[in-house]
């Protein structure tokens, strides 16, 4: 029997206070600074994870996947955080797994279609179908008694009475949509797109280069739409942090025992 440990799972969170709540869970975490970053190199439920806060915006997240897969070898990426609800019935306190991943903002038309990668004849990127349906099981399972998950103070202030679970596109910008004409004009010209976040789909784009499965969960944190500036801080802390922690610590528990 091999004795090599397994190469690392990758869990990118896109808020500290998801961050926080992930490093609290493991044991042994080490702190490993590249390129201006803190990447925190230790175990969760015996497994070998990398944990880093993505930063904002698509050259952000970019980067910290790059180095994720060439200074720590990670198997995988997985990346939480919160998005905007834009599909009808998508609502706040919903959590999106990703089939599919695309940059709203990309546009080198008329040279290339609207929204493909130059050169790539790619627009839409494919989530990792195994780890994205594990998560979805697991977000399903989680999300049943939110109230025990969240405590009732939480699910009274955000109305989360009946949180649900999406699979589909999750389009990715440059920009944070929150008035109601920009998600308007999105959904009119990407009906399927489930929900809009900024760093998702240049995270897709670099795994898909170096052949390594990744995987979005995003929770809604709004309808991004004129609404969008409500309390995003308190939601962040008292919910969708909540949310990431539970359903990776649950996925992660789940693995099989020969996954490492």
């Amino acid at each position: 029997m091999s004795t090599l440990s397994p190469a690392p799972i990758a869990i990118v969170a896109a808020m500290h206070e998801e961050l926080g709540a992930l490093l609290a869970l493991m044991p042994d975490e080490q702190r490993v600074r590249v390129a201006g970053r803190d990447f925190w190199v230790g175990h969760l439920h015996g497994r070998p994870v990398v944990a880093v806060l993505s930063r904002i915006g698509k050259v952000a997240a970019a980067i910290t996947a790059t180095v994720l897969l060439e200074r720590f070898g990670v198997r995988a990426i997985v990346f939480t955080g919160v998005a905007g609800g834009l599909a009808p019935g998508v609502d706040v306190g919903d959590v999106v797994v990703a089939t599919q991943l695309l940059q709203h903002d990309l546009d080198a038309s008329p040279i290339f279609p609207k929204y493909e990668v130059p050169l790539m004849g790619l627009s839409r990127f494919a989530a990792d179908a195994a780890i994205g349906d594990a998560l979805a099981e697991v977000a399903r399972q989680t999300l049943r008694d939110p109230v025990a998950l969240l405590g009732q103070q939480a699910v009274d202030e955000f109305g989360l009475r009946s949180p649900k679970v999406h699979r589909g596109l999750l389009v990715s910008g440059d920009r944070f949509v929150s008035t109601t004409a920009e998600s308007a004009a999105l959904q009119r010209a990407l009906p399927d797109a489930l929900a809009v976040e900024m760093e998702g789909a240049s995270v897709a784009q670099v795994c898909h280069d170096y052949g390594v499965p990744f995987a979005a969960m995003r929770t809604i944190s709004d309808r991004a739409d004129d609404a969008a500036h409500g309390d995003f801080s308190r939601f962040v802390a008292a919910v969708a942090s909540r949310y990431s922690l539970a359903l990776v610590d649950a996925w992660l528990a789940s693995l099989p025992a020969e996954l490492g």
